[in-house]
């Protein structure tokens, strides 16, 4: 299983919103994706921000590449998403995950 973990940050006003979208569009396609196990959507406030981790878990780097295409690492950011963001990582991490219970 592979980890794909991505961060971003919101004015505190757009956090609901950010969450919203989040249920409603992204994590609905992702259901539908072929090899995609779960995902986990972290939020913290952080003053006047507040800061998301999202981990998306894979079955595969080829499940991962029809999710994000052929740069792998590359965001996937909707402009819906962008215009709440403050913040993103341009870049995604993946991890080996070597135990889960």
């Amino acid at each position: 299983m592979i980890a794909r973990t991505w961060s971003g940050s919101t004015p505190a006003a757009n956090a609901d919103a950010y969450v919203q979208h989040l249920r409603d569009h992204t994590l609905p396609q992702l259901r539908e994706l072929a090899g995609h196990l779960g995902a986990y959507v972290l939020r913290r406030r952080n003053g006047a921000v507040v800061d998301f981790t999202v981990v998306t878990l894979w079955e595969s780097i080829e499940a991962i590449a029809r999710f994000a295409g052929d740069d792998l690492e590359q965001a996937v950011v909707p402009p819906e998403a962008e215009q709440l963001l403050a913040a993103y990582d341009r870049r995604a991490v993946h991890w080996d995950v070597v135990e889960a219970r």
